[in-house]
């Protein structure tokens, strides 16, 4: 009979191999270096993700992260501008815009995107929830923060189409073009493409 690893370590390996980005070489390199360190490792993380899987949910409203104890930080927020509404594909796309600064309204997560090789639809997806929050909240401009590929373009054509409905609410889309100390060089077709649709006047 081979020999193999006892099996709490085999049981761990295969969780970690769950995890998105983590194949089997990946999994067992982490367990063995956790098995390692010993309880003072090991003790607090799992902690930390008891007390994470416990304690956060996702936000009914914004599809952000959220504690029972202090509620989601977005839609309880002081200073938030609520006449905009930002909508991203996953609540990880949240804290970029938020880090940057430039964005003090509120936002609506999708929890993905339209991608029919996938099998996901618009019925998927956070969809039903963003019409009944712009139909109740009446917001003045939907901003669609969504990806540049394919997908995120059948999505955001899709948002525009169902959020015509609505009188008085301008939908727009986050500009892409040439990035910061990027050269045109360095640019693809469609990069150049969003770029030129989304020049700003100087003067």
């Amino acid at each position: 009979m081979a020999v193999d690893y006892p099996e709490p370590v085999r049981a761990l390996i295969a969780q970690l191999k769950r995890l998105p980005g983590i194949g089997p070489k990946s999994a067992e390199r982490i367990a063995i270096w956790l098995m390692q360190r010993g309880a003072d490792v090991t003790g607090p993380f799992s902690e930390a993700l008891e007390k994470a899987g416990a304690e956060v949910r996702e936000c009914g409203v914004c599809g952000f992260f959220s504690t029972e104890l202090s509620g989601c930080a977005i839609c309880d927020g002081p200073g938030r501008d609520h006449a905009l509404l930002c909508v991203v594909e996953q609540p990880t796309d949240i804290l970029p815009l938020e880090r940057s600064g430039a964005f003090r309204g509120h936002y609506h997560s999708l929890r993905g995107k339209i991608s029919p090789l996938e099998n996901v639809g618009p019925e998927d997806l956070r969809i039903g929830e963003l019409i009944d929050r712009v139909r109740r909240e009446h917001f003045a401009e939907v901003i669609l923060a969504l990806g540049a590929d394919v997908e995120g373009e059948a999505t955001a054509n899709y948002l525009v189409e169902v959020l015509g409905e609505f009188d008085g609410v301008r939908v727009t889309r986050l500009a892409h073009g040439i990035p910061v100390g990027g050269g045109l060089e360095n640019a693809d077709e469609l990069t150049l493409f969003r770029a030129l649709e989304g020049r700003v006047g100087l003067r």
